[in-house]
């Protein structure tokens, strides 16, 4: 935990918590023995390793689930490290708590499962042997990361999308459609096809695919930002809370990190839940959901339509 708000840049805007709020927010979490005594609360951050307490939080709570564990590379976690392994061993990792978290999910619910080339087979490898359908996955672009010099930068990530029962479901389609900027209108009769003309520029609104090249990672001069070494952006977890769920509906982190899916929730209305082992990120959670009440805003989601990425004014 942090003694005092570290010293940044002025236009520095990433997130900290000093001591005295840390005091302040620390009672708000939920551990494990409130876990334990069935002190269960949605819109509460549970502070404690997701095995101690996913047997006793109820089944089927959530409508939505996303997960962005660990991936299969050596990280540490402010302190917390966990270790790259052999494919064999990082499935028996999933394993050992994917088909718990799966029983915390409606009959109608949705799954996102996060990471990147090295994990991705395993994450099919451990979905299709659980109890839900794979509809597909998504790729995300990343824009920033490291160069190699002797292999291709590593520039996407994947999220993998499931469901429960693939008859029913829900999705909606028309939440997260993204504007785009077109570069040669096509007019038939003077009048344009399937754009508008605007002060700034033309556009279409189409609808969204399974490869999302619009995401900003999150950097030091946006408020969502914090030292979480992988956060995800308000607006990657935007689109999933979206499609598929609707207001009042709970959304289940059970790795939550900073917050971003807490977060995200609120801002569209939503209930969530979210476990963190790390009581520094689950601080830092907390603070930018109380940040939250003043400002709802996502970064790059305007109009009930997402924006290209560095779409100027509407970034």
């Amino acid at each position: 935990m942090e003694k005092e708000i570290r010293k940044r840049a002025g236009r520095n805007r990433t997130l900290s918590v000093s001591a005295d709020e840390a005091e302040q927010l620390a009672p708000l979490l939920l551990t494990p023995a409130d876990i334990a005594q069935g002190r269960f609360e949605l819109n509460r951050i549970v502070c404690a390793d997701l095995m101690a307490v996913v047997d006793r939080l109820p089944n089927r709570f959530a409508d939505l689930i996303i997960i962005d564990p660990p991936y299969n590379l050596t990280k540490d976690f402010h302190g917390m490290r966990f270790d790259a392994r052999d494919n064999n061993a990082y499935i028996d990792y999933l394993e050992g708590w994917f088909y718990k978290v799966c029983e915390k999910l409606k009959p109608d619910g949705s799954l996102y499962l996060c990471g990147d080339w090295r994990s991705t087979a395993a994450l099919q490898t451990v979905l299709e042997r659980s109890p839900l359908s794979i509809l597909n996955r998504i790729t995300w672009q990343r824009e920033k990361g490291r160069g190699a010099k002797n292999n291709w930068k590593n520039g996407m990530e994947d999220i993998w999308f499931a469901v429960k029962d693939a008859r029913n479901y829900h999705f909606d389609v028309e939440a997260v459609k993204i504007r785009r900027r077109v570069m040669a209108p096509y007019r038939e009769n003077g009048k344009p096809k399937d754009w508008e003309p605007t002060a700034e520029g033309n556009f279409r609104t189409t609808c969204p695919s399974n490869f999302w090249d619009d995401i900003s990672i999150p950097f030091w001069s946006m408020p969502e930002n914090t030292d979480h070494p992988t956060q995800k952006p308000e607006k990657l977890y935007a689109k999933l809370i979206l499609a598929s769920s609707e207001e009042d509906d709970v959304v289940f982190d059970p790795f939550m990190g900073s917050g971003t899916s807490a977060v995200v929730a609120k801002k569209l209305n939503r209930r969530f839940c979210g476990i963190e082992i790390n009581e520094e990120y689950c601080l830092w959670a907390l603070k930018r959901l109380l940040l939250a009440d003043e400002n709802r805003s996502i970064q790059g989601y305007r109009h009930g339509v997402f924006w290209e990425r560095n779409s100027g004014m509407f970034e």
